[in-house]
């Protein structure tokens, strides 16, 4: 039996030598894959009580849609700064050059929800900690953050420290 890691995509060299890009179009583009990754996600959300997922743009959408829907929760969008047409609240976070922000939807968030951050990756972990402050600013509570993939050389669970966080794959390196 296939696991999520056997659809993965290694590609070697990219962006940069030396750099394995671990590619998930491969994982979303057999509907296998896509189903596996969604239940393994989804299973990491059992016994935990929460009101809603938040996704962040883009790719948390590709998998906190279907498991909010799975589950019958309402879904979250967290998006860029400028994409969002109501009042919305917006954080800042660290890039390698520069900053960027990123914003939700004021009246989506109410006070005492518990909110499950979806992604599909845990690198810095600056998107994924700018976006749990957001939901914390707002008076929302994080119940859990579950990623598909993790790359634990870059150290992102460290700026994540005190969130419940589960990842399907968890690489060793960048």
């Amino acid at each position: 039996m296939k696991t999520v890691k056997d659809y993965v995509t290694d590609i070697p060299d990219f962006p940069e030598p030396g750099i394995i890009f671990r590619d998930i179009t491969s994982v979303i583009g057999d509907a296998d894959g896509l189903k596996l990754a969604v239940d393994e996600m989804q299973a990491m959300l059992d016994g935990v009580k929460f009101d809603a997922i938040a996704g962040l743009e883009s790719r948390g959408f590709l998998f906190g849609m279907p498991i909010a829907y799975n589950l019958g929760k309402p879904f979250i969008p967290v998006r860029k700064k400028g994409k969002l047409p109501r009042e919305t609240v917006s954080a800042s976070y660290e890039l390698e050059y520069g900053t960027a922000e990123i914003e939700v939807h004021k009246d989506d968030v109410k006070p005492g929800m518990r909110v499950v951050l979806i992604d599909d990756l845990i690198a810095t972990g600056g998107t994924l900690c700018a976006a749990a402050q957001l939901f914390e600013q707002l008076g929302a509570s994080i119940a859990k953050i579950v990623c598909l993939l993790e790359l634990k050389g870059l150290d992102g669970r460290s700026r994540l420290e005190g969130y419940p966080v589960d990842t399907v794959i968890a690489y060793d390196g960048k």
